[in-house]
C-alpha cells in the first residue's frame, strides 16, 4: 500500500547563494551534479523536465525566488502518487551557504527500501554538488547516465563492478586510483566518495559515479567536463554495462 513520506537533508557549501542557485535551478547547473539531462523554465508555474534517454519526467515549478527558494512538484499519477522537492538557500558569513532540501510524496509498498535508497542517494548527490561547486563551478558537464539490472550469475553485483573497472577490492576517500573499464579510456583520479554501494572518482575532467541501486541494478551517472561527444560517450558506457552483466 502506498505511503506518504518526507525526507529532509542539509549541507553547507563553500559557495555564494547565487552560485548555489545557478547549480540547483538551471538545466546546465543541475546537469553538472545530478541525474539525467535537465531543463527548467525559470518562473513559478514553469515546467521542469528531467531526461533519461529520450523520455522526460516532467513537473511544475511551485516556488521561484532566485537565490532563496526553488521548488517543483509532479502531477499526480493514476494511483495518487506524486513527488515534490523544495530547496531553501541561506547565505552565511565568508561566502558560504546552507542548502536545505525537503523531498515529499508517496512511495510504494516497499516503503522502507525506497526511503533508504532516496536518503542514501541524496547523500551522494549533495556531496557531488559540493564537489562541482568546489572544483568545476562555471563549467558545464556532459551527462552520462545508464542503468543495467542484474541478469544472472553468482557473483555479487558490486564485485562485478569492481572487477569491471579494474579494482581488486574496496577503496577509501582520498585514495588515488586508475579505473580501466574495457573499451573506454582509463580514468585516473582520486576517490572522493566511497560507501557500500557507491563509488565516486574525481579527476580534472569529471566526476564519475557508480551506484548499486535497488534489486542489484547498476547505475553509472557521470559528469564529464572535457570535450567529448555526448551521444558517443553515453553509448560507450551503455555498451560497457552490457558487457559487464551479460
Amino acid at each position: 500500500m502506498p505511503h506518504e513520506f518526507e525526507l529532509r537533508k542539509q549541507v553547507t557549501l563553500e559557495a555564494t547563494p547565487e552560485q548555489v542557485w545557478d547549480a540547483i535551478a538551471t538545466g546546465p547547473g543541475i546537469d553538472s551534479w545530478f541525474m539525467g539531462r535537465n531543463e527548467i523554465e525559470p518562473r513559478e508555474g514553469g515546467a521542469t523536465r528531467q531526461y533519461f534517454g529520450d523520455f522526460p519526467v516532467e513537473a511544475t515549478v511551485t516556488a521561484w525566488e532566485p537565490s532563496r527558494r526553488f521548488g517543483f512538484r509532479s502531477d499526480k499519477g493514476p494511483d495518487g502518487s506524486f513527488m515534490a522537492l523544495e530547496y531553501l538557500i541561506e547565505g552565511r558569513e565568508q561566502g558560504s551557504t546552507v542548502l536545505r532540501l525537503v523531498q515529499s510524496g508517496i512511495l510504494g509498498d516497499d516503503w522502507d527500501g525506497e526511503y533508504d535508497a532516496l536518503s542514501r542517494g541524496w547523500d551522494l548527490y549533495l556531496h557531488t554538488l559540493d564537489q562541482y561547486l568546489t572544483h568545476f563551478h562555471g563549467r558545464s558537464a556532459v551527462v552520462v547516465f545508464g542503468t543495467r539490472p542484474k541478469t544472472g550469475g553468482g557473483e555479487p553485483v558490486w564485485q562485478e563492478l569492481e572487477r569491471g573497472v579494474g579494482l581488486t577490492g574496496p577503496v577509501t576517500p582520498g585514495e588515488r586510483v586508475r579505473l580501466t573499464p574495457a573499451g573506454l579510456d582509463p580514468i585516473e583520479g582520486v576517490v572522493d566518495y566511497a560507501v557500500p554501494g557507491f563509488l565516486g572518482v574525481r579527476n580534472d575532467d569529471g566526476l564519475y559515479r557508480f551506484i548499486q541501486g535497488r534489486d542489484e541494478t547498476l547505475v553509472v551517472g557521470h559528469h564529464i567536463f572535457g570535450d567529448v561527444d555526448p551521444k558517443e560517450t553515453e553509448r560507450a558506457w551503455h555498451e560497457w554495462l552490457g558487457r559487464l552483466l551479460p
